[in-house]
């Protein structure tokens, strides 16, 4: 089985600045006190993903989740070590991302697509399964800039797995959205799973991580902490024993899970 995405050692770098004007550096550094510090996003972190594997990325708020996802995609590079990938990317790593917001729905599909990698001769080819996907009406001759958040998730979701991938990257797209639009996402990442590409799912909802991937990476202030079986990482995240302190009221908990969507 041929390797999809090797992470070897990869560290980015951070610098946190306490201080934005000239005036407030200026009283800082006279008063001896720290003008800025730098922290590692991720650190030294290693691991390989085969073609075809659907991998859930988890980890609290701030491990350093969207960080990895970004320096898989190649919209950041690593301080030190690598990261390799074999095949083309496409996903969708944040709301909106690639988006023009003055120009219209219409006219975004095609340049999203461009920055995903396919042709012109492609997108119109997908065009109409594409729109028909984001459902968004009238609002697809709109400027971007007006849409909401959910209108952003469904238009650039539409657009990333309609392109043809071996590699795809999902972030934050579930939590935005109503329910019948994250169904359709979760049956349609099912779709691209059975269809051999490799997935690597960032999200906090226990349920649809169970049902989506076959092994999960934790991160734990950038460090990977946990890479094996997903009902393990699960509980090496604690995530049951806040199942157990809050329960659901009722027994539709799957529903509730998916309706957490991923988030960063």
């Amino acid at each position: 089985m041929s390797e999809s995405i090797v992470v070897d050692r990869a560290t980015k770098q951070f610098t946190m600045r306490y201080h934005r004007t000239i005036k407030q550096i200026t009283i800082a550094a006279l008063r001896r006190e720290a003008i800025s510090d730098n922290f590692d996003a991720v650190k030294d972190v290693s691991f390989t993903i085969n073609q075809g594997e659907s991998v859930g990325l988890m980890g609290l708020n701030g491990s350093g989740k969207s960080t990895l996802l970004k320096l898989i995609n190649g919209v950041m590079r690593p301080d030190k070590g690598s990261v390799l990938t074999r095949g083309r990317i496409a996903g969708l790593i944040a709301t909106g991302a690639g988006f023009h917001p003055q120009i219209t729905g219409r006219d975004n599909v095609f340049l999203n697509a461009a920055i995903l990698g396919m042709s012109e001769a492609e997108t119109n080819r997908k065009f109409d399964q594409i729109v028909e996907f984001a459902d968004i009406g009238k609002f697809l001759d709109t400027p971007v800039g007006h849409y909401s958040s959910g209108m952003f998730a469904r238009l650039g979701f539409a657009v990333a797995v309609h392109t043809d991938s071996d590699i795809f990257l999902i972030d934050e797209v579930l939590a935005v959205g109503d329910r019948p639009f994250k169904r359709k996402c979760m049956a349609r990442m099912q779709e691209i799973r059975k269809e051999g590409r490799t997935l690597l799912y960032v999200s906090h909802a226990t349920g649809s991580v169970k049902k989506m991937c076959d092994r999960v990476l934790v991160l734990e202030k950038g460090v990977l902490g946990f890479d094996g079986d997903v009902d393990e990482g699960i509980r090496y995240l604690h995530y049951d024993d806040e199942d157990d302190i809050n329960p659901p009221e009722d027994d539709d908990s799957e529903d509730l899970d998916e309706e957490l969507g991923a988030d960063i």
